[in-house]
């Protein structure tokens, strides 16, 4: 993907939010409210009796479990939600003070954290995570799961893949993992094929047939979403939470969309990222229950309609699943 200039080390701006892989069988818990409206697609996962603290109100009484004097954790990512805002909220009612870096990229979380600015990062899934570790010679970590987003495929002049004509342009992102990602998507959608030892890593040299003769486009992930009504291109391949809510799109309008509960979709699980020294800090488990509380469940459901869901995944199944991909990533070096 194309990468402005990192910015120095004193530009970096914390803000604390008090407003408002071959493919290994897996399963999953879908947590809460965000996960609701996948149950009635016939995902099979176990629904997650959520727990953590479910006192609202300020100055209510701390968990036994408390420390008695707050952790701070600097915890990069590429956004500024509201669902930042309850996560950084229900921790600090458990004696853990969030601080969100909103960086302008999705390589600067990375590296500021590699390189000690940040303690973790929270935007990435581990198929992502795989291939910076091995382009950059790095060990960062999974230290929990979060979430997975629903990807589709989105046009603003078609109502069906049917009326895709030959030749027509898609938009695909331009980065291994999630380029990766829109061409199972599009294989799953019946519109190319894939050779079967492309691994989790396809390119576009790994298509075997594209009957339509397709244009895929390779651009930068979150800049699909601002592309989507140019007139040059006929669709967009994405995940449906990266619209703006300005544009109204749902899953809803999606031409085809991905089952994110599937058990292939382990590789695109997101996680807490942490250096590996770091990954016993007793911040992360509370950071964990933050995230198990229904107030954040209920937060994403609003903000990403159904289209971005928490997940539970044993750590150690998403360590060893890294390390599958890192082989395969060097792999393809």
């Amino acid at each position: 993907m194309s990468t402005p200039d990192a910015p120095q080390q004193s530009d970096l701006r914390a803000t604390l939010d008090e407003r408002s892989a071959g493919r290994r069988r897996f399963g999953f818990i879908a947590g809460g409210i965000a996960a609701a409206g996948l149950l009635a697609a016939g995902v099979v996962f176990a629904a997650s009796a959520l727990g953590g603290n479910t006192a609202g109100a300020e100055g209510a009484a701390a968990p036994e479990d408390t420390p008695s004097e707050p952790l701070t954790v600097r915890i990069a990512t590429s956004q500024d939600s509201d669902f930042q805002t309850a996560i950084a909220e229900v921790a600090r009612e458990k004696g853990l003070i969030v601080e969100w870096v909103n960086l302008s990229d999705w390589v600067l979380p990375n590296t500021e954290l590699a390189a000690g600015s940040v303690d973790a990062n929270a935007f990435q899934h581990i198929l992502y995570l795989s291939n910076f570790n091995v382009q950059n010679d790095e060990s960062l970590t999974p230290v929990f799961s979060t979430v997975i987003t629903q990807w589709g495929i989105f046009s603003a002049t078609l109502d069906s893949l049917d009326e895709l004509e030959a030749g027509a342009r898609i938009a695909i992102p331009d980065d291994p993992s999630n380029g990766g990602r829109a061409l199972f998507i599009l294989e799953a959608a019946g519109l190319l094929e894939i050779a079967d030892d492309s691994g989790e890593f396809p390119t576009l040299d790994d298509v075997t047939s594209n009957p339509l003769n397709l244009e895929l486009v390779a651009i930068q992930a979150t800049t699909i979403p601002q592309q989507f009504d140019d007139p040059s291109l006929s669709a967009v391949v994405v995940g449906t939470a990266y619209f703006d809510p300005s544009q109204n799109i749902t899953s809803d309008d999606a031409l085809y969309l991905d089952n994110s509960l599937d058990e292939a979709n382990l590789p695109y699980i997101n996680v807490i990222a942490t250096r590996d020294e770091n990954k016993d800090d007793p911040a992360w488990e509370i950071l964990r229950e933050a995230y198990a509380d229904p107030r954040v469940a209920e937060a994403l459901q609003i903000e990403s309609a159904g289209a971005t869901t928490l997940v539970q995944v044993p750590t150690d199944t998403l360590r060893s699943k890294l390390a599958d991909l890192e082989e395969l990533a060097r792999a393809n070096l």
